[in-house]
């Protein structure tokens, strides 16, 4: 392989995880106010097995051949012109480009250089990779989109899962009373993150366990269990749902509406300040994340069909530079 190339993942058609292989391609160079960032690792998101199978950001990426993944942890490599934030040496970590490409799933990657921080200090690149698109999706769910405030009650739906687990910290450090649904077998773990309260879903219905909720964080959404539409059932007068994977329908809308209830519909950016802002929770140990399994590059089929089994425990990730 030639220094102007690189191992990437490439998919040339849409379909199951066997579509992913690792081929040659070449190695991209950064524009005016990029870096180019050598990858150790990559993580694996639920974004990715859907766009890879047709739907998720398919829309926006267009047809094949492209290379998935946005979460990224590495090295900056080179800098182009008019970069000041950083330099080649940096440790960085990122979620570039959403939702357009960033080719993630490759040794390589090029981007704005505010769309990276400085990696956390004291862990590694496989738990930085796990972090910004679920990072950020429950950063800026809670802070931008619900502004939630000490005492107030969050109900966050998936707890245990790559946002959820990080929604559970985020809603403990700005004060609120956190309450999380996952299976039984997760609640002491949840517990240990900072929920106050947890509900076994697999054993009850959580509109009959718990109300007066200021805001739901919901992470499954209408397609399974009409889970957004119950959720109303348990907010108070003037609380918010946020609907992350699914949206909000216009039947959910007026639904919401008819009860005095707001629902907004959720999609995460790419925002540098606010990973600085993460980096230094997880450095203070306010903040955990959570790695159930890391893959090779290589085997980047096998951590799609690992998450699209499910009931994964935080993140999957790819190593990718070692």
């Amino acid at each position: 392989m030639s220094a102007s190339s690189m191992r990437a993942v490439v998919q040339h058609g849409f379909g199951g995880s066997d579509v992913l292989r690792v081929e040659e391609v070449p190695r991209p160079e950064p524009l005016p106010t990029e870096v180019l960032v050598r990858v150790h690792a990559a993580g694996v998101n639920p974004v990715d097995w859907k766009t890879r199978a047709g739907s998720g950001m398919a829309g926006v990426l267009g047809e094949p051949p492209f290379t998935l993944g946005w979460d990224v942890s590495g090295v900056v490599e080179e800098t182009g012109f008019g970069v000041t934030t950083l330099k080649p040496g940096d440790e960085v970590y990122g979620m570039p480009w959403f939702p357009r490409a960033a080719g993630g799933y490759a040794e390589y990657v090029t981007a704005p250089a505010r769309q990276f921080a400085r990696k956390p200090a004291g862990i590694g690149h496989a738990e930085a990779a796990a972090a910004p698109l679920a990072a950020l999706t429950a950063w800026q769910v809670l802070v931008d989109t619900a502004g939630v405030r000490p005492g107030q009650r969050v109900l966050i739906h998936a707890a245990a899962g790559g946002v959820g687990h990080f929604a559970v910290q985020f809603a403990r450090h700005l004060g609120a009373h956190v309450i999380g649904t996952a299976s039984g077998g997760r609640h002491d773990w949840l517990t240990g993150l900072g929920a106050d309260e947890l509900i076994d879903y697999t054993a009850v219905r959580f509109e009959d366990e718990v109300k007066d909720i200021d805001v739901v964080v919901d992470l499954v959404g209408d397609g399974l269990d009409r889970t957004s539409t119950r959720s109303l059932n348990v907010l108070r007068p003037g609380g918010l749902l946020v609907a992350v994977p699914s949206g909000v329908s216009p039947e959910l809308l007026t639904a919401a509406g008819s009860r005095g209830l707001r629902a907004s519909a959720f999609l995460v950016e790419p925002d540098g300040h606010a990973l600085t802002r993460i980096a230094r929770l997880i450095e203070a140990g306010e903040v955990r994340v959570d790695v159930e399994e890391v893959f090779a590059l290589e085997q980047a089929a096998q951590a799609h069909t690992r998450g699209e089994a499910g009931r994964t425990r935080g993140k999957l990730v790819l190593s990718v530079t070692t």
